[in-house]
């Protein structure tokens, strides 16, 4: 049995979609070979909480906190926000909002924060990973990013004790698609560049959640090809147990599950929803997480706020039942590299799927393999998808091959030196 570290910035009480990776592969590693200990922050106290999430946990688990300066603390101060109010991921990054306060805070963000707003939690979590690894033997680290800052933790603790360190990259570094919108300045894209390829270059292997993500970084760091690995961030079959349809016959609910940001919006599918709704169909949306100031506006722009529902944040256990009980499943991928996580649960589902992505290849090729349903470009408005829904017919015994049990064994077999690239 290995001693793995696992970093991870997110863990429970957060209820952010970043944690469920790590969260259940953790919990399926130690059928596999592997005894995962975990070092995550003391409090994370920018995303909603769900305390169901600690029944995941297994009760022997070690689980180790140090702490991190965060500065959302200072956004909210800065932005004139109320100490207990909830800011969500989508405003920090909206180039909606144009009061000078915003826009300052996000220079701010993009250039002095290096690699990310989280990197205050690197100092506190070397010491505490050290202290950890003398006690406990470990055998290897992982780092789970975003944060990206976590993966100079994991370097930095791989350094000092000569172990083997497995960065896992659910989205990309340097050009993250939410990067593209702002002007960095060239000294932050310089050593942003210098952490990137350093972090790769030391690691033993770099584990990617798309096959593009990857894809794209062989091309950047040739050296990638042979020490580099793609594992789907999946979805887990246990937590469909006992999950209930009691789908409306009154009107068919079409849902988007988890934070959609100004980038991922269909302008002409709001419109094509509306004309349907005209012509008699019975057509509800709504929305689960955060919605970006320019959604709002278009859903608003085209008349369907009455047929609108945000329903902001809720448990892991209440998201699950919704999806089961949506007629139709919407996901918006934010650039070609992108898979977006929520698909792999929408999958699960056995709903229609409608995917907007420019260029998307990937969440194509799944949809297809899985015969789930489309994807469209963004200035699409998706209208065959509806004449064509009742013939999607999802290959469930296809979909398991991203059950996370089944994750947690590659992955094992990664650190074991089990699985070739």
């Amino acid at each position: 049995m290995k001693k793995v570290l696992v970093l991870t910035y997110f863990w429970p009480p957060s209820g952010k979609a970043s944690l469920h990776w790590p969260l259940k592969i953790i919990k399926y590693l130690p059928e596999f070979g592997c005894e995962p200990i975990v070092l995550t922050v003391q409090e994370d106290s920018y995303t909603r909480k769900d305390e169901s999430l600690f029944k995941e946990i297994n009760p022997s688990l070690k689980v180790y906190k140090s702490r991190s300066i965060e500065p959302f603390k200072m956004y909210k101060m800065f932005t004139g926000r109320g100490k207990e109010e909830h800011i969500i991921d989508s405003e920090t990054i909206s180039k909606t909002n144009k009061s000078l306060s915003h826009r300052i805070s996000i220079w701010i963000r993009m250039n002095l924060f290096v690699p990310d707003a989280r990197v205050g939690w690197y100092f506190s979590a070397v010491k505490r990973g050290r202290m950890i690894i003398r006690e406990n033997a470990i055998d290897a680290v992982i780092s789970i990013g975003p944060p990206h800052s976590t993966h100079l933790i994991g370097n930095k603790l791989s350094k000092l004790f000569h172990i083997p360190f497995y960065p896992i990259f659910i989205d990309p570094w340097v050009d993250i698609i939410y990067y593209r919108e702002f002007k960095r300045n060239k000294a932050t894209l310089a050593l942003d560049n210098y952490f990137e390829k350093k972090i790769l270059k030391n690691s033993t292997s770099s584990i990617f959640v798309t096959q593009t993500m990857r894809d794209d970084y062989v091309k950047k760091y040739n050296f990638l090809n042979e020490k580099s690995f793609v594992l789907y961030w999946g979805y887990d079959e246990e937590s469909f147990k006992n999950i209930k349809c009691t789908e409306s016959a009154n009107y068919d609910t079409i849902l988007h599950a988890g934070n959609i940001f100004d980038y991922q919006n269909p302008v002409d599918f709001w419109k094509l929803i509306k004309e349907k709704i005209i012509s008699g169909k019975k057509l509800k949306i709504k929305f689960i997480g955060s919605v970006a100031p320019a959604i709002r506006n278009e859903i608003k722009q085209a008349g369907l706020e009455e047929y609108t529902k945000y329903a902001g944040f809720l448990s892991y256990k209440e998201l699950l039942t919704e999806l089961v009980n949506a007629k139709y499943l919407l996901v918006c991928a934010s650039e070609p590299r992108h898979v977006p996580g929520k698909l792999f649960e929408y999958l699960r589902t056995g709903r229609p799927i409608i995917a907007f992505g420019d260029d998307n290849k990937e969440v194509r090729e799944i949809l297809k393999l899985t015969n789930a349903g489309m994807i469209f470009n963004y200035h699409e408005n998706g209208s065959s998808f509806f004449d064509l829904s009742d013939s999607f017919k999802t290959n469930l015994d296809l979909v398991r091959q991203f059950d996370r049990k089944v994750i947690a064994e590659k992955l094992s077999g990664i650190i074991h030196g089990e699985i070739n690239n």
